[in-house]
């Protein structure tokens, strides 16, 4: 996202059409996770991260290769079809080491890697990009994957296959409606945040007049409050996940409804990126953790369905923020129009939360 000026010039497209890069590989990441988590139900969980890190190299190397926007495209795609399954099966794995109420904090600790990516990866990548051209951060990508595939196998513990797994299984978990409304949450009350987000860049140099060199250290300051929030994910969720996931989206909705005047103000504009990075980053363990809970035996399928749903609201987000851009609407527009995906999501929160006490007092 931090890269969509130098994409566009480089395979000589506006910044709006770069922004479907961002919504291909996010659709790979929706296509991938349920599609790869249920086929791969009996096979071993240490052999499934292996494989899919092993092909987030080879796509992200060949996202470096590509010399046109369609190859780009198709090599985002391709990217983003292991995505889910790998932090989905991780999850699981990270999970099953600890004591039941302690889940949602391993998930936590296991999801921050994420957000150390966005303290050091996704500014040094935007650097890089500056500086080398857009394809070196896909390279350096690449090679970072290569390194996870061997810490994989040098210090994940071995996890036998479960002999009771099997697709039918982890595809009954679809047939209940509790998953569906966690998975709307997902989808429509990430989406503003993705809105906002995916064009970070051009924000903050048309409204809030930073420098192109400034991006990465605002895009520190991001991943600083990612990495708060996943600190504090685990005791926001002791009063209760329901709570927690309506309370920190009716925020995300606040913040986003005055994100466009506060990135107005230098000083204004990076306490609100950092606000942007910390609110959300709080929900998605949450998320994980209540789709866990209402899956049941779909556990795998659940986990990951997760980050698909968190991709499906990237590539709306990216998407619905190209449209608004397109029509010349400023950047201040598009986290507007994110606010009221927040406010989407705290209805679906609430009908769940509503159709759980239906079901306990049956």
């Amino acid at each position: 996202m931090g890269l969509l000026p130098q994409i566009a010039d480089g395979i000589d497209v506006s910044i709006p059409a770069a922004g479907h890069v961002v919504s291909a590989y996010a659709l790979g990441v929706v296509v991938g996770a349920p599609l790869i988590a249920t086929l791969a139900a009996k096979v071993p969980r240490k052999t499934q991260l292996v494989a899919l890190m092993a092909a987030f190299a080879v796509a992200n190397i060949a996202s470096a290769l590509a010399v046109s926007y369609g190859s780009l495209m198709v090599a985002r795609f391709l990217s983003g079809l292991p995505h889910g399954t790998f932090f989905g099966i991780g999850s699981v794995v990270a999970a099953s080491m600890v004591a039941p109420n302690r889940r949602t904090w391993a998930v936590s600790m296991m999801l921050a890697g994420l957000t150390v990516a966005n303290v050091i990866g996704v500014p040094l990548s935007t650097l890089m990009g500056q500086h080398l051209g857009w394809q070196y951060p896909y390279a350096f990508v690449g090679a970072l994957a290569i390194a996870c595939v061997a810490a994989v196998i040098a210090w994940i513990p071995v996890q036998p296959a479960d002999e009771n797994a099997s697709a039918t299984k982890e595809l009954k978990a679809l047939t209940r409606p509790q998953v569906w409304l966690a998975l709307g949450i997902g989808t429509v009350g990430f989406g503003g945040m993705f809105a906002t987000f995916s064009y970070i860049t051009p924000t903050m140099t048309d409204l809030a007049g930073f420098s192109e060199s400034t991006v990465p250290l605002i895009l520190v300051v991001y991943g600083v409050g990612m990495t708060i929030g996943a600190t504090v994910a685990g005791k926001v969720s002791q009063f209760g996940l329901m709570r927690g996931i309506i309370g920190s989206l009716s925020l995300i909705a606040l913040l986003l409804a005055v994100f466009g005047f506060l990135a107005q103000g230098k000083v204004t504009a990076v306490i609100a990126v950092f606000l942007l990075g910390f609110l959300p980053t709080i929900l998605v363990p949450m998320l994980q953790t209540r789709l866990m809970d209402v899956a049941q035996e779909g556990q795998s399928l659940a986990a990951a369905l997760n980050h698909s749903t968190l991709n499906a609201a990237n590539a709306l987000g990216a998407w619905m923020g190209s449209v608004v851009l397109s029509r010349g609407y400023g950047y201040e527009w598009p986290s507007r129009l994110g606010a009221l995906l927040a406010v989407g999501g705290v209805f679906i929160a609430l009908v769940s939360v509503w159709l759980g006490r239906r079901e306990a007092a049956r």
